[in-house]
């Protein structure tokens, strides 16, 4: 549904997008000795930083008189809840392709990959210090300048990408669920008590690897599923297993619902006492997240791996330069939303409307944007950089 609510906003502009961007169609996979770029692989890249985009503009700029249990706060947290493992499982998809690519070149000793982990690591983790710089909760942001974020997850998973294209698909299914079971196995360890403002601070290395691995903003457990997850999808694609996993998954998200409603019991917050939460990221959710993203995956890939096109056709594909600049855009979002941050810090909350306009034109202002990057400035952003140290 929420997927719906964003192409419905997306496609009344989407004439004059596609005339500026008739060149997208370039995460590489290798078919038979040549390199395709899949359209529905960017479509996703992009769906998903947009949504991050937005629900960080919106934690930002709550309008005056929305509370956390308004159905605006609600939508907008859903919108959250769904873009965070949508943008994690798709870096994973990446990470595990290229990693395959790699393992099955002749040029795969050690030295090798090394070269191919250290730029990974080395950009993820500067690209979060950045991150964590331009929003520092002093100038009226939310981080501390060594938080632990969903950037150092990523390079963390990059550690982890010759390892996984060594395990076979029972093994990372088996991998997947541990992690998705991992919050009930660690129970208060994952910090369901820890304030925000404790949650994002670390004194010393070693709290600071436990805000890593246990009770940041995205631990690698159990965040790490999602990076799994992304390693499953091609393995898996087309398999009767999905369908039957997804349906059962369906049913048991309308149960949990059904569940909450009768206990009185709220079904998701971003954090509190609620059936899913985000802060922490707790098995109900991870669950539920692993479903939609299944699910999205299918509905935009259309028949594109049988050779057609994605979902959508060419009348899409003017979102796709977004997605092939995902990394840029994260960084730079928080760079604008520091700017605004730094100004508001102090000022009255703004109207309903104008909260709304801002987050709206915040969110999609990116994508001609990255369409004007691709056309004019293709190798100044992080990405170029990385293909570049490759």
């Amino acid at each position: 549904m929420i997927l719906l609510i964003i192409l419905c906003i997306l496609l009344p502009i989407h004439n004059l997008l596609l005339t500026m961007g008739s060149m997208a169609y370039v995460l590489t996979v290798t078919t038979g000795g040549y390199d395709v770029r899949l359209g529905h692989i960017d479509r996703i890249r992009a769906i998903a930083i947009l949504c991050m985009v937005q629900v960080h503009t919106a934690a930002l700029i709550p309008p005056e008189g929305i509370s956390i249990g308004h159905p605006v706060a609600f939508i907008s947290a859903a919108i959250g809840g769904m873009a965070a493992p949508l943008f994690v499982t798709i870096s994973g998809w990446g990470m595990y392709s290229s990693a395959k690519r790699r393992g099955s070149s002749d040029n795969r000793d050690f030295s090798s990959w090394m070269r191919w982990i250290i730029p990974r690591f080395i950009i993820l983790i500067f690209c979060q210090f950045l991150v964590n710089f331009a929003f520092l909760l002093e100038r009226g942001g939310r981080f501390e300048w060594m938080t632990p974020g969903v950037l150092t997850l990523l390079a963390l998973a990059a550690l982890f990408g010759p390892v996984l294209i060594l395990l076979k698909k029972g093994q990372r299914v088996v991998l997947m669920l541990i992690l998705i079971l991992s919050p009930l196995a660690i129970g208060s360890l994952g910090g369901s008590d820890l304030p925000w403002l404790e949650r994002v601070y670390s004194e010393g290395g070693w709290e600071w690897l436990q805000r890593l691995l246990l009770d940041g903003t995205y631990p690698a457990l159990p965040w790490m599923a999602f990076i799994v997850l992304g390693s499953l999808v091609e393995d898996y694609r087309g398999s009767s297993k999905i369908k039957l996993l997804t349906s059962l998954g369906l049913f048991s998200i309308g149960a949990s619902i059904i569940y909450s409603y009768y206990e009185g019991m709220a079904w998701a917050l971003t954090r509190g006492d609620a059936l899913l939460t985000f802060f922490p990221a707790n098995t109900p959710f991870i669950f539920t997240s692993v479903i939609f993203v299944i699910i999205i995956f299918k509905l935009l890939e259309g028949k594109e791996m049988a050779g057609g096109k994605p979902t959508g056709g060419e009348s899409l594909s003017w979102i796709e330069p977004a997605g092939r600049l995902s990394l840029t855009i994260y960084v730079s979002h928080f760079v604008v939303l520091g700017a605004f941050a730094l100004k508001m810090q102090d000022e009255s909350r703004l109207g309903i409307y104008l909260a709304f306009i801002l987050t709206m034109f915040h969110t999609f202002i990116w994508i001609p944007l990255a369409i004007l990057h691709e056309k004019y400035i293709p190798n100044i952003s992080f990405e170029g950089l990385l293909r570049k140290l490759n």
